[in-house]
């Protein structure tokens, strides 16, 4: 098939070359001319596992082409992908300009019957939107042309885009036309042979799905959090609590570790504005806001305990980072809770020294030069001459370390393990102050 998608970010970069490695014939299109140069040099402006190597396939073998040519790019495909961006507005509800415009340019250069599949995380409604607007720019050209609009929402987790597309649990598509379903069966035929993963429905239900997910696996987060914050105050491991909760098959053991808060591209921005959604229909959505109240909150404790350990002085101090990415095999620090543990460092008067595997240039990009932010080549140089280590990632590599080693490099012997990669009694029997989330020292006995 031909195909075009619009917006080469997370989603529109994965799903075009993904649909090209299966054979079909993808044109990528944005208006950001410098990406676009950088894509067709091989360059790839995201770190994602495997993407790299399935753009540059598929590139030379003429299935995968980038563009800023709109033109070009709508007279290219049927199925014509909207997968731009959708950011908070002011209110916490999604942004749908970029969206819209596209629905724009795509009513403004087609010359033929399309179908316009909302890839974007967009709120419910917004295909009837996107409708309306080819619809209008159509008949201000003064044409009459053929098309439909459908929802076929990503599922995608960064760090496992790859295997999430080729095989993933499902793939909803919301639509009303039989002619629609059809063009999206034979896309998506090559991931729907093992088994059935079609899902038809309403494009409404389809839009409230990918919400209601995104949701869903936050409240899981946001009540292990919650959970391990009482555990704290109880005095009971929460790695107990997690393992026998987690036996019971209707519960699973998935999206129940505790933390230091969720960050991302999706959950923070998909929480707000389903919240936002239910509160412009008249509906308030109590569990939606605490789930965002509660990490919110849990983006703190990393600096909380901290604080506690050094008395509620950290002028001066540096404090060593594992980890800036808000997720493993990523370089996305988009709300990242090492953004907030940063951000209050330097409020103290901190210096902050760190180390991750691929967020470093991102982080440059985000906070510049400055003199309080040292970013280092590997995790043994971040904790040289610091006083403390936090660690904000679970990256492979953070996973295990010699507690005795750690303590003779620290100038003082205090780890906060943001992601509870390590047994409290191992740290403990090591002379190490260990603050975990739910496990290890307390903030109760740090001020008792």
């Amino acid at each position: 098939m031909k195909i075009t998608v619009f917006g080469t970010g997370y989603v529109g970069l994965v799903t075009g070359a993904c649909l090209a490695d299966v054979g079909h014939s993808v044109v990528c299109v944005d208006i950001d001319e410098d990406k676009i140069a950088r894509l067709r040099r091989g360059e790839i402006p995201i770190y994602e596992p495997g993407l790299e190597s399935m753009v540059l396939r598929n590139v030379e073998a003429e299935r995968l082409a980038f563009t800023t040519d709109a033109t070009e790019a709508v007279r290219h495909g049927v199925l014509q992908f909207i997968a731009v961006g959708t950011p908070p507005d002011e209110d916490g509800s999604a942004d749908l300009q970029y969206v819209l415009a596209v629905a724009a340019t795509i009513g403004r250069h087609m010359d033929g019957y399309k179908v316009v599949v909302d890839k974007s995380t967009v709120p419910v409604g917004t295909a009837d939107r996107v409708q309306a607007r080819i619809a209008s720019v159509l008949a201000e050209r003064g044409v009459e042309l053929a098309f439909d609009v459908c929802s076929n929402p990503e599922f995608l987790k960064e760090g496992s885009a790859l295997e999430d597309f080729t095989r993933g649990a499902r793939i909803v598509v919301g639509s009303a036309s039989p002619k629609v379903d059809e063009l999206m069966r034979e896309c998506y035929a090559p991931y729907n042979r093992n088994r059935e993963k079609m899902m038809f429905m309403s494009v409404r239900a389809a839009e409230l799905t990918k919400y209601a997910a995104n949701a869903m696996l936050a409240t899981k987060i946001s009540f292990m959090n919650e959970i391990a914050n009482l555990a704290e105050r109880l005095g009971a491991d929460i790695e107990d609590v997690r393992r026998g909760i987690g036996s019971d098959p209707r519960i699973g053991y998935h999206f129940i570790y505790p933390g230091c808060g969720y960050g991302g591209s999706c959950f923070p921005k998909d929480v707000q504005a389903l919240s936002r959604t239910a509160a412009k229909v008249g509906y308030s959505a109590e569990l939606l806001e605490a789930v965002e109240a509660v990490n919110r909150r849990q983006k703190t404790t990393l600096f909380d305990k901290l604080s506690a350990a050094f008395g509620g002085d950290l002028q001066g101090k540096t404090i060593a980072l594992w980890g800036l990415a808000f997720k493993p095999e990523t370089d996305d620090m988009r709300d990242a809770p090492s953004r907030t543990l940063m951000e209050s460092l330097w409020a103290a008067g901190a210096v902050v020294q760190a180390y991750d595997p691929e967020a470093m240039r991102e982080c440059r990009r985000i906070y510049g030069e400055r003199d309080d932010l040292i970013l280092v080549a590997d995790r043994i140089q971040a904790v040289r001459k610091a006083d403390a280590l936090v660690i904000c990632t679970e990256w492979k590599e953070f996973r295990t370390l010699d507690a005795a080693w750690i303590r003779d490099q620290l100038r003082h012997p205090v780890v906060v393990d943001g992601r509870n990669l390590y047994e409290p009694d191992v740290m403990l029997d090591a002379g190490i102050d260990y603050y975990a989330v739910g496990r290890g020292k307390t903030l109760t006995e740090v001020t008792a």
